[in-house]
């Protein structure tokens, strides 16, 4: 740890453009910190953690609220799950819902949209579309995998969080505390005892446990697949606002990817998909509480999407051969130039650094067997995870060691604007 203008920081290199953000949010907090597996997000840094007193800041949580991490460990026989990895992937890869604005294949019911909450404005908009969706997994870095630990038993391990409900959610509160587009901006904060801080608070509530009810369905949905019992649970979310006392006060905390790290608080914190994940415990130091009682929530990225996976760019042309018209965006009825009336899509595609062989090498190396994913996920654009945790050893213990052998995410075709 070292602490630069006054936060505490964790990790090596500091990336430049985190740091930048984290010290424009400390600006209105009452402490800050950043985590060792720290990369530039959306006004406020993944892995950054900011301590507010009677504020809550929507864009510090960020779009995806309670975005979070669940392990289970369950009863099946190790050996006979190797042997069975190719179609037990392929049960869970045609189960779940993996990719962006789907729906579940299989209704799932559950007490929280008996919740008043649905009624605020805009959770009312959305409640059929969120119980339609409750149980997928969407795409980005959400998965479902399987794994081993250091004793040859077998869990499951699923990332994903309120899906397009908390979209919604983050958007409008967003929008409407008066946010400005770019990453540098200052993050969007609500007084905690005004009307619109208090929608917020109750609807950011309120996809937390959504979020927790699809992660536990998914768990679930996967032990049985396997013909399992789920004996033991890991969950936490890592994008979301917790009331805490630090230092005598009462203050909001907001953690964006950051997995809060108590004392004999317990948390499952996923590597990439051809490193190990583990599930740690917080321990008490003068580092935990400079932390905010936080830690890191997976690897970190080194390479950006882009880089990794080059760039595709969609445009409308004219299928005139004599017409060079094109266009982003909405479909014209008719080429503006020529008039004719038959447009099509055209996909303009960069390659990036990290290749579909090479990352498949890499994870075959490994010994997983893998469903979907795109190059924009190889571990080739992560940190390695031991590496990371190896900063914050002052504050958190490993219990488990998690060794994947199965993993399923979105396939390269789903386009997600908002992956971060």
């Amino acid at each position: 740890m070292r602490i630069i203008d006054g936060i505490p920081v964790w990790g090596d290199p500091v990336e430049e453009g985190a740091l930048r953000q984290i010290k424009t949010c400390s600006a209105e907090g009452v402490a800050a910190a950043l985590m060792a597996d720290h990369h530039i997000g959306y006004s406020v840094p993944i892995g950054g953690v900011i301590a507010y007193e009677n504020k809550i800041s929507p864009s510090g949580v960020g779009f995806d609220i309670a975005c979070g991490n669940k392990a289970v460990r369950v009863d099946a026989d190790a050996a006979e799950v190797r042997k069975n990895i190719s179609k037990i992937m392929d049960d869970i890869w045609k189960t779940l819902s993996f990719g962006v604005g789907l729906k579940n294949n299989e209704r799932v019911d559950h007490e929280l949209f008996d919740d008043e909450a649905w009624k605020l404005e805009p959770a009312r908009g959305v409640k059929d579309k969120a119980r339609a969706q409750l149980g997928t997994i969407g795409s980005g870095n959400h998965y479902v995998d399987l794994f081993v630990d250091e004793q040859d038993r077998v869990w499951i391990g699923v990332h994903f969080g309120s899906r397009g409900f908390g979209h919604t959610v983050a958007s409008h509160f967003i929008r409407e505390g008066g946010g400005s587009d770019g990453m540098y901006v200052e993050p969007v904060l609500l007084d905690v005892n005004s009307s619109i801080g208090a929608d917020y608070l109750a609807q950011m509530a309120l996809a937390g446990q959504y979020a927790y009810a699809g992660r536990d369905w998914v768990c679930e949905r996967v032990a049985r697949l396997i013909g399992a019992n789920v004996v033991e649970e890991v969950h936490n979310h890592h994008n979301f606002a917790w009331k805490e006392e630090h230092d005598g006060k009462d203050v909001w905390v907001v953690r964006k990817g950051a997995t809060p790290a108590y004392p004999g608080q317990r948390g499952f914190v996923g590597g990439s998909m051809g490193d190990i994940s583990v599930i740690i415990e917080g321990v008490e130091s003068d580092e935990s509480r400079a932390a905010l009682y936080s830690t890191v929530h997976g690897a970190g990225r080194v390479m950006s999407r882009t880089r990794a996976a080059g760039k595709r760019q969609r445009r409308w042309v004219c299928s005139n051969r004599d017409c060079t018209w094109s266009q982003r965006g909405a479909k014209p009825e008719a080429c503006p130039e020529c008039g004719n009336t038959k447009i099509r899509k055209l996909v303009i595609a960069t390659e990036g650094e990290v290749t579909r062989d090479s990352m498949l090498e890499w994870v075959r190396g490994m010994g997983v067997e893998l469903r979907g994913a795109g190059t924009d996920e190889s571990p080739h654009c992560y940190k390695r995870l031991p590496e990371v945790l190896e900063h914050h050893e002052g504050s958190i213990r490993v219990l488990h060691t998690l060794t994947p052998i199965g993993v399923a995410m979105a396939g390269p075709e789903v386009f997600d604007p908002y992956k971060d």
